[in-house]
């Protein structure tokens, strides 16, 4: 009889520690990267997104999570001030234009479980008013339980993908002969929800 008792213990015990943890985007250290052309080869020109916010939930055990993630489309940096704003405002020839679409959401699954960590995110982008699915590959996947100062339960990623910017509708450069495919790296560190 102990015995049994001691094995539902055990039992319930692991279920409560497999459980799905939440956390949410720091945005302090989460800063979407892109790629794209310019001049059809000429060079490559990169930018950032300095606001984001979201969540990640994680279940290493079960193999399962989700990320959720809201990216501020103004908050743009080429780091060049007169092409931010272009990027930002623009109406004629429109690339983001934030006043209509000020945010772009990714929506996804984390899958491909690998000792505990996902090595890819399926989901769905929503940019520029236009959603289609688009499936991250996982870089590096870590949490932490004891980050020194101050003390927090950490997760975070680097993970990257290519797509089609006319897909969503950004087709600014195309008549000249700019390639529309984009390189989106993401670099991401995530804090336990309390």
């Amino acid at each position: 009889m102990k015995y049994t008792a001691l094995l539902i213990l055990l039992i319930v015990a692991g279920l409560a520690s497999a459980a799905p943890t939440t956390y949410n985007i720091d945005p302090n250290h989460t800063h979407p990267m892109f790629e794209a052309d310019h001049l059809n080869g000429l060079s490559i020109w990169r930018g950032l997104f300095k606001k984001t916010s979201g969540t990640i939930t994680v279940d290493s055990a079960a193999h399962t999570g989700s990320l959720d993630v809201a990216i501020d489309m103004a908050s743009v940096d080429f780091g060049n001030d007169d092409l931010n704003n272009a990027a930002v405002n623009s109406s004629a020839p429109p690339i983001f234009e934030v006043k209509k679409y000020p945010t772009a959401l990714y929506k996804g699954t984390l899958g491909d479980f690998v000792n505990g960590s996902p090595t890819t995110v399926s989901g769905f982008l929503t940019l520029h008013g236009i959603t289609k699915p688009l499936t991250l590959a996982i870089n590096s996947f870590k949490c932490i339980d004891d980050k020194p100062e101050p003390k927090q339960q950490l997760c975070g990623a680097d993970a990257f993908c290519v797509f089609n910017r006319s897909d969503f509708g950004i087709t600014v450069g195309q008549r000249f002969g700019f390639k529309m495919e984009v390189t989106l790296r993401i670099q991401v560190e995530a804090i336990r929800a309390q």
